[in-house]
């Protein structure tokens, strides 16, 4: 009589099927078992935090006494930053597919060069999170001080993690700018994609629910509440009917533009500076500079909807 196969024996199975590389669909052929780092959340969550406390020192670390502790600080933070860069930027080149013939010294090459230029940009990073937090105290009367937006406001949180994984995003590093976003996006409820490009004095007060997609542009001293969507409103696709991926298809935001909450805004469209968008409205067209939407009034609603089925989306 055959003897039945152990529980653990049952287990070992498994865990060979689940180990042979052939199977690995999703892994670059030429990378399997070169031991090459692998992407790790919580070394992506570190350089973030790395990233913040070089730039905003005292409030992502703990107090010091003298310049000179702070400086050995930040020293032993950069260095660190480094060394995480450097491996999670070779584990997302790995990782990509249109690297699977690039020799493992290119790739090294790569990834050293990419986090010395990002802990370069750090200075202009934090010139630019200035102006948001800057903008953020000045238009929120809640607000206390700029210590306080720093340390408290979800916005500027998603906002640095934003403008850290765009830094990345130039710099042609795969995967991991998207890991930080989406980070963020867990901790906040705030998704921005690192790809949007966002200028300076860009506030998003209470922020749950907003979402920014990748080809959205927004202009300087622009303000959005809480539920925003600057969205999609079709996608073009392929023969095979996917969707036909990098054509813009995101929103427009002039500058000086207040967006208030749980407000939609899809398509390609172009939302003038200075315009106002009030809440709850759904836009799909292009609003003029300096033009103001809201809602229409429940007593115009039945003859307003008889002209335009889209009255609220002018």
């Amino acid at each position: 009589m055959e003897q039945k196969p152990t529980n653990q024996q049952r287990v070992d199975e498994v865990i060979g099927r689940l180990c042979c590389l052939d199977d690995m669909r999703h892994v670059c052929p030429s990378r399997k078992g070169e031991g090459e780092p692998l992407l790790s959340n919580h070394s992506v969550r570190r350089i973030v935090d790395l990233a913040r406390q070089l730039m905003f020192p005292g409030f992502y670390t703990e107090s010091v006494e003298n310049d000179s502790v702070l400086r050995s600080m930040m020293t032993l933070a950069s260095r660190e930053l480094y060394t995480l860069l450097v491996s999670q930027i070779t584990a997302g080149l790995c990782f990509d597919t249109s690297n699977c013939e690039a020799s493992m010294t290119a790739i090294h090459e790569e990834a050293h060069e990419s986090a010395i230029q990002f802990i370069e940009a750090l200075p202009s990073i934090r010139h630019i999170l200035d102006t948001d937090i800057d903008a953020t105290y000045l238009g929120d009367p809640a607000a206390v001080s700029t210590h306080e937006v720093i340390a408290c406001y979800p916005g500027v949180r998603a906002t640095m993690s934003f403008r850290i994984a765009h830094q990345l995003l130039k710099l042609n590093v795969p995967i991991v700018p998207r890991m930080i976003t989406e980070q963020a996006h867990a901790d906040t409820g705030i998704d921005i994609h690192p790809a949007a490009q966002i200028a300076e004095g860009f506030v998003i007060d209470h922020g749950t629910g907003v979402v920014i997609g990748a080809t959205a542009i927004i202009g300087k001293n622009v303000k959005i509440y809480q539920g925003v969507t600057l969205g999609a409103k079709s996608f073009v696709t392929d023969d095979s009917n996917n969707p036909v991926k990098g054509i813009p298809r995101h929103p427009i935001i002039g500058d000086n533009v207040v967006i208030y909450s749980n407000s939609t805004i899809l398509g390609r469209v172009t939302i003038g500076e200075n315009a106002v968008i009030g809440g709850n409205l759904w836009v799909t067209r292009d609003v003029a500079a300096g033009e103001k939407l809201i809602q229409a009034r429940a007593d115009n609603f039945r003859s307003s909807i008889e002209n335009d089925p889209w009255p609220c989306a002018l």
